[in-house]
């Protein structure tokens, strides 16, 4: 299918952000079905989370929502447009975006170049040419980008650091700055508080909820941290097992008894 897809300036704010909807979700492998029938929807301008345990088929989702896996049934559209048969780059370009649990930076890279690179390869995406004769105009709207990310993320003095000598809390905040950076108007962020401590935690936090208020983008957060889906999720869905267990306000969720015994273990979330 060819169709034209026109990038989001850096920085837009639409006013109404496309919301992410998830109807009858099933992907098998084989004979193992990592996710039974869930639907879900994740407004624009909000943060909404997906929680569950390990193996509850919450990256399966998201591998879903991106292409990266074909469903064996059941939709996601993006602002009401379905995405089924489109591939991973044409969701990106329409505006979906997504981190991962592992994080993918350039390690000899500096922090500018690496966000820059978000805006760089969707650019690329919409020329046969690609990144090989990429215009000299093209490079400074993703510098731009990168400049206004590392201000969002409060990284601007990291921004010509090597990005292999940063510690773990600043690099999870390098790779929010490029999925900002490239202009996405709805975000998957996968476990971004791996590996954070308390304090840098509760400043991610802190991030998240000034991107959302400035930006005006939709956010769906798979996360095991209760501390920060507690901080930043007005509304959250409970996976086990593939399946949709529990659903509501972040509030009614995380004090609920069936919720803490079953998914939450001995960690608790008071």
């Amino acid at each position: 299918m060819s169709q034209r897809l026109e990038l989001a300036p850096a920085g837009r704010v639409d006013g109404d952000a496309p919301d992410l909807e998830v109807e009858h979700l099933t992907v098998r492998f084989g004979g193992l079905v990592a996710v039974d029938d869930v639907s879900l929807v994740a407004r624009g301008g909000a943060i909404t989370g997906l929680i569950g345990p390990n193996g509850a088929g919450k990256t399966t989702t998201f591998n879903a929502c991106t292409g990266i896996v074909s469903p064996t049934a059941g939709t996601v559209c993006l602002g009401g447009q379905d995405l089924h048969h489109h591939s991973p780059s044409w969701r990106a370009r329409l505006g979906l975006g997504r981190t991962f649990q592992r994080m993918e930076l350039f390690e000899t890279m500096d922090v500018r170049d690496n966000v820059a690179l978000g805006r760089e390869a969707l650019l690329a995406g919409t020329r046969l040419t690609g990144r090989l004769f990429g215009r000299r105009h093209e490079r400074d709207v993703c510098l731009e980008a990168a400049e206004r990310a590392l201000d969002r993320c409060r990284i601007s003095h990291l921004a010509r650091q090597i990005v292999g000598d940063l510690s773990t809390g600043q690099r999870r905040l390098v790779e929010l700055a490029r999925v900002l950076a490239s202009g996405f108007r709805f975000l998957l962020l996968d476990e971004p508080s791996s590996g954070l401590d308390v304090s840098e935690t509760e400043a991610f936090a802190a991030i998240l909820r000034r991107v959302l208020a400035e930006e005006g983008i939709g956010i769906l957060l798979v996360e095991h941290d209760m501390a920060l889906v507690r901080a930043v999720c007005s509304y959250i869905y409970v996976l086990d097992f593939g399946q949709l267990i529990y659903e509501g306000p972040a509030a009614a969720v995380l004090a609920s008894p069936a919720v803490k015994a079953a998914y939450l273990g001995s960690e608790g979330i008071d």
